[in-house]
């Protein structure tokens, strides 16, 4: 029997009808809040964060080169902008401790409240920055400085909605709901590619480099306020709150869940590496590498890059589709497979002609939304109710850390001196990290 709290000077709640097939309850006060809702606060934070990092990656080809690194060739300067570009990855798991700590002991409003403003500052302020002509190795300073902040802001972001989404979704949907948060992605590149190539088309190279390249941080910078402020509206009301404390979704501290939980965090931060892998090799990475190589005009590759978003976005959803049909392990498995004979003639799609080129681009978004759909999800279910909270947070932290944070540097600087064959090795090594994840978390569920 459900109890309802009431408080003093409140009148007694009159009998209402039953809650309905869309409304999501647990324990014995039953918070009613539709999975549908929660998963517009899902997608509508994960969108405005992927938006944020594709801007940042999309102007380390573009624009810091020039503007940061003028001083070197165009392939060591991309380089350079590749190693600031993992620094805000590096710097995540930092911070989504730090903001456990800051929500145990002030609660999750200034927690996110926290976060906005860093992350505010941290946009903004690369936005003001003066070039390398104009203070030296004091702008090259402050991007890493500022690219580091948003890694903090964006480990304290974390407001849990995806474990509460993962919680509480129907049992024959859970591939489904799964997929919403990862929406975010090829919608968040969809949108900075298609911003970057406006200002591309309509700018001089001149005031592209001078002021243009700013304009997408500003609206970065937007676009994070809103997210943010609607995520917060969301999750400091009461029917949110009930719903997280009963299912008992905690903020712990870094030493427990590690010394408690630690294989989980580890199985799941190389489940999914395949996925994680891929995310840059055909986001940033081609453009990188035909913008050193000069076989293809960059707006021309911009545009096939969007439409690769869109089929990209087609598979996430068709990714829940299968997920509930053959399971989401099955799923990601499978997936890793195909990537793996993707990486095995990426060298000749991405050496050849702009048409191979643009085959690599659209094939790789099509893999990629249908394996990073389920990428998040699969093994954190492992979590006790507990830890899950932030360990899926960590989890995610920890895969972008070891899968992607680093694959656009490796990727261009091992390609540009040992041949594409690298991109190949590369993608292999992830496709057998999360296969053999993904047996060692069968073996020990069989074991349970």
């Amino acid at each position: 029997m459900s109890t309802t709290t009431q408080y003093p000077g409140q009148p007694a709640p009159s009998p209402g009808p039953s809650p309905g097939p869309g409304a999501i309850s647990g324990g014995t006060s039953h918070a009613k809040v539709a999975p549908g809702e929660i998963a517009v606060g899902v997608v509508v934070g994960r969108a405005s964060e992927y938006f944020d990092f594709f801007v940042f990656g999309i102007a380390c080809v573009l624009v810091f080169p020039k503007v940061f690194f003028p001083f070197e060739a165009p392939l060591e300067g991309t380089l350079w902008a590749f190693v600031i570009f993992s620094f805000a990855f590096i710097m995540r798991p930092i911070g989504t401790a730090l903001s456990m700590a800051i929500q145990r002991r002030f609660g999750r409003a200034t927690k996110l409240t926290v976060a906005l403003f860093v992350l505010g500052t941290a946009t903004v302020g690369m936005a003001f920055l003066p070039g390398y002509n104009s203070i030296g190795v004091h702008a090259i300073t402050l991007l890493a400085v500022f690219r580091c902040l948003q890694g903090l802001a964006f480990g304290g972001s974390w407001d849990g909605l995806p474990s509460l989404l993962a919680l509480n979704a129907p049992p024959n949907r859970r591939g489904w709901y799964a997929m919403m948060g990862q929406l975010g992605a090829p919608v968040g590149f969809m949108v900075a590619s298609a911003l970057f190539l406006y200002l591309h088309l309509t700018l001089t190279q001149a005031d592209f480099l001078d002021w243009g390249w700013r304009y997408p941080f500003f609206v970065a910078f937007a676009i994070n306020v809103v997210a943010l402020f609607a995520r917060l509206r969301l999750v400091v009301t009461q029917e949110y709150t009930q719903l997280l404390e009963e299912g008992e979704l905690e903020p712990i501290s870094m030493r427990e869940i590690v010394s408690q939980q630690g294989y989980n965090l580890f199985i799941g931060a190389f489940a999914a590496l395949a996925s994680y892998a891929l995310f840059h090799l055909v986001t940033v990475f081609p453009l990188s590498w035909i913008a050193v190589s000069g076989t293809q005009q960059i707006s021309d590759v911009l545009v096939v890059q969007i439409i690769g978003a869109v089929i990209g976005i087609l598979g996430t959803i068709a990714s829940g589709w299968l997920a509930d049909r053959i399971g989401r392990r099955t799923t990601l498995g499978l997936l890793a497979m195909l990537i793996g004979v993707f990486a095995v003639v990426a060298p000749w799609l991405l050496g050849g002609g702009p048409k191979a080129q643009d085959a690599f681009i659209l094939i790789g978004f099509a893999l990629l939304g249908l394996s990073y759909g389920q990428a998040s999800g699969t093994v954190t279910a492992n979590f006790t109710r507990r830890f899950r909270y932030t360990g899926a947070a960590l989890t995610s932290d920890m895969a972008w850390l070891v899968g992607a944070a680093f694959a656009p540097l490796v990727a261009l600087g091992l390609s540009a001196r040992f041949g594409l064959v690298a991109v190949s090795v590369y993608l292999l090594s992830g496709v057998a990290c999360t296969l053999l994840a993904l047996r060692v978390n069968k073996v020990l569920e069989t074991r349970d």
